[in-house]
């Protein structure tokens, strides 16, 4: 069989398991959209402060191309970086409260970088089991044994760093398909009674959970959901950070991040510790709390079940001028299919009405 029979035969399967996938092409900036004929308000957007569109962010963004290009050109360890990378990770590191921080040009890249560099034959990690993608993926190129506990059972995970040597945990703060948050201070005091590094991915922790910066925690981060540009970080004790520097093939072996996005992000940091960033927050907590009250974080899961059944909400909902995402198998376990809301401190009490009422809508 030639490579592109096998090929469609793959896409074929994956059809008749009704888990194709095409990409919408939307027009606009979030949370307002263009799509096709007519306009959405999209609640599946991760720029949860609207800060891609911040007027700040965006002269940034432009001053940046102007006086650097579109590209950095190189990796920084080959010839260089731009003044806007330094200072970036030096503002990084004193927002997490940490020593030092390396910046990657994605959250994905971030925890491959981390985790591989970590792992090593006499090395464990554990992973909770709802972790990203990216922190799988991570846990594979280690070269680590790898001992996955239950969802947020500190007891399990107790148990298995007892059975380990040098030991690392990871885990998201905020789970990206449920929208809860691990218990970020157990896990710490868990990990130093055992000795163990502890990994925490922040992507989604616009609203906390917050983390104490002492003790031997990295603590990686996107550029691309809080602070509404592209790249990713990890922040953490000046030793391990240079140690990435040096080792973590995904830092080494590719283009740094663009000076616009670099800038941006730094312009959007600014804004986040500001006292308009502080407003932008409480907004999103109040868009929150109207949806679920007392929901940890700006993902609010509905889980429906069935495939189909959340295929078809997201169809009516999109008929109605919302964009929510059916999100179904591989990306959740079979029969917990649902839609995934995503709130934006962009989103205006008019469209959180309009959302509330079309969900109250739906059939039962």
């Amino acid at each position: 069989m030639s490579w592109s029979a096998w090929a469609a035969a793959e896409s074929e399967a994956i059809r008749a398991a009704g888990q194709w996938r095409t990409v919408r092409a939307l027009a606009g900036g979030g949370p307002r959209f263009r799509l096709g004929d007519r306009d959405v308000v999209s609640f599946a957007s991760n720029d949860y402060l609207g800060l891609s569109q911040h007027p700040a962010v965006v002269a940034a963004a432009r001053a940046a191309l102007e006086r650097h290009g579109a590209g950095a050109g190189s990796a920084r360890l080959l010839v260089g970086g731009r003044p806007e990378h330094d200072h970036l990770e030096a503002e990084l590191a004193a927002w997490k409260g940490q020593p030092a921080a390396l910046l990657f040009t994605t959250g994905f890249a971030a925890n491959l970088g981390v985790l591989s560099v970590l792992g090593g034959l006499d090395v464990t990690i554990c992973s909770d089991e709802l972790n990203h993608a990216s922190i799988i993926d991570g846990c594979r190129l280690s070269r680590a044994r790898i001992e996955i506990y239950r969802h947020g059972d500190l007891d399990h995970l107790d148990t298995l760093l007892g059975e380990a040597g040098r030991a690392v945990v990871v885990t998201d703060t905020v789970f990206s398909m449920d929208g809860d948050v691990a218990d970020v201070g157990a896990l710490a005091a868990r990990c130093a009674g055992r000795g163990a590094l502890l990994v925490l991915d922040e992507a989604h922790a616009v609203l906390g959970p917050d983390v104490d910066a002492g003790g031997e925690v990295l603590r990686v981060g996107t550029l691309s959901k809080t602070l509404g540009s592209l790249g990713g970080f990890v922040a953490g004790p000046a030793s391990l950070v240079d140690l990435l520097r040096n080792r973590a093939r995904s830092f080494i072996f590719t283009t740094a991040p663009t000076p616009a996005d670099t800038a941006a992000a730094l312009a959007a940091l600014a804004v986040l510790r500001s006292a308009e960033g502080d407003a932008l927050v409480r907004r999103l907590r109040h868009h929150v709390e109207r949806v679920r009250a007392g929901h940890p974080s700006p993902i609010v899961p509905f889980v429906l079940g069935d495939e189909q059944r959340a295929l078809d909400a997201s169809a009516a909902l999109a008929d109605r001028g919302l964009l929510v995402p059916a999100i179904r198998p591989p990306t959740v376990p079979a029969g917990t299919s649902r839609l995934r809301v995503t709130l934006s401190a962009a989103h205006t009490d008019a469209d959180v009405d309009r959302l509330l009422d079309a969900l109250a809508d739906l059939p039962a």
